[in-house]
């Protein structure tokens, strides 16, 4: 009743979305630093060989920070859901400075061999599972934390500075490739702002949400004198409904098919058609980046003026339509201008759940909410970035730019199911 009376944020919260939104904007830099120099890192900590063979070697490298993503996702979300989330926030961001450290002083292919190769791939690893902790972390804390009002922009928020950590990213890497400097200092620089964010990160308090329910369940312990209650306590055990589970699923597998396209798949097309060099791709992508987080400006604001399912909805329409025309789009590509149109139409109106996660994680059990929503979130990186990374490149083989077409289309309506579900259980408890 208070929370739902708030005219304003208070000063612990607006402390909260403010440490959320950094550590957030700093682990994005950290995970999409290599991501985005890896049309220049894969040449160092990987053998040189034919043109095919380097795509799936690219393909491999790529899908390294999504594969133990699953994992990650069981074991941060099962820690979240008894210790807490705060706890999990500052390890996740602590991980990631440790895996930046090593990749700052690891030597490549060309001095230690397949060694290299390996040790960049487990940083890799260690990198995507501290990510899945974090973001996920960073969203149900803040879901837990910020009156319903607020919840919508605030989150967006959060997704906005992961994106300005990405551009932040691309923007040293620009700087790298402009002024000669070592690739090892930006990774140098990522592993400080990380160890930063991490220690700035323990100041935060537990969660108002999961703190309460902690809290009921001690009282019920006290008043019936065992813990055996615990086990048979409806609130406790209750198990987050399948078809809701399937639905998020669906929704959160389409923007990963947004971006690999958006950034990975152009930048090769930029690489093999029009014979960009490593910086001119990392230069134009940084271009492309803006629009995605002008779009993410946009929608903080409409997140205080819109129901967040609506907005998804108004995005996707606009987004099939697209669609339609990308075949086309693609045959008559005549400059690389004219694909940065493409690629900022992709990654700015790719479908997102982030502007409606209060919403879809509310639909989650609190006991269960950090592993489930977790574990969604990482297999569905896991399952389209195998499938983006190693299928497309046999679909353009075969289909050329209609395979592309086809990844987008199913992943496009994939989305509109799961929305369409959310959309039920909202206006069945008269919220839509």
């Amino acid at each position: 009743m208070e929370a739902a009376e708030q005219k304003s944020l208070t000063r612990e919260q607006k402390e909260a979305i403010g440490l959320l939104s950094i550590g957030t904007m700093l682990e994005y830099f950290d995970l999409m630093l290599y991501v985005h120099m890896a049309v220049l890192l894969n040449e160092l900590f990987f053998p040189k060989t034919d043109p095919f063979t380097a795509s799936l070697l690219a393909a491999f490298s790529f899908c390294s920070i999504f594969i133990f993503r699953p994992i990650g996702a069981l074991l941060f979300g099962y820690l979240g859901d008894h210790v807490g989330r705060k706890s999990i926030v500052i390890i996740t961001t602590l991980m990631m400075s440790l895996s930046c450290i090593v990749m700052a002083i690891l030597p490549t292919y060309a001095q230690i061999g397949i060694t290299a190769s390996w040790a960049i791939m487990l940083c890799r690893i260690i990198q995507g599972m501290s990510s899945i902790g974090e973001i996920i972390g960073a969203e149900i804390y803040l879901t837990e934390t910020i009156p319903q009002q607020f919840k919508s922009s605030s989150i967006t928020l959060l997704g906005m500075f992961s994106v300005l950590g990405a551009t932040a990213a691309l923007a040293l890497a620009s700087l790298v490739f402009l002024f000669g400097l070592k690739w090892r200092f930006a990774f140098g620089i990522g592993a400080l702002i990380a160890l930063v964010g991490g220690v700035a990160r323990t100041t935060l308090k537990e969660t108002t949400d999961f703190a309460d329910a902690k809290r009921r369940i001690k009282k019920t312990i006290n008043q019936y004198q065992t813990h055996n209650v615990i086990n048979t306590d409806l609130f406790t055990n209750e198990k987050p409904n399948i078809k809701t589970t399937i639905s998020l699923f669906l929704m959160d597998c389409s923007w990963p098919v947004c971006f690999y396209i958006g950034y990975i798949h152009c930048g090769d097309i930029l690489k093999d058609s029009f014979g960009y060099t490593a910086e001119q791709i990392i230069n134009h992508n940084f271009f492309v980046s803006l629009s995605e987080l002008l779009m993410f400006i946009l929608l903080t604001y409409l997140g205080r003026k819109i129901p967040s399912l609506k907005i998804l909805k108004i995005i996707m329409i606009i987004f099939l339509v697209f669609i339609l025309f990308f075949p086309y789009l693609f045959y008559s590509l005549k400059s690389p201008f004219h694909l940065m149109l493409i690629q900022s139409v992709i990654v700015a109106y790719g479908p997102i759940i982030m502007v409606a996660v209060p919403t879809l994680f509310s639909h989650f059990p609190i006991f269960k909410r950090f592993t489930y929503v977790g574990t969604i979130h990482a297999l569905s990186r896991t399952v389209i970035y195998v499938f983006t990374s190693f299928g497309l490149i046999y679909l353009t083989k075969y289909f050329h730019h209609y395979g592309i077409f086809i990844v987008m289309l199913i992943s496009t309506i994939s989305f509109a199911i799961g929305l369409s579900h959310f959309k039920h259980l909202e206006v069945r408890i008269n919220h839509y």
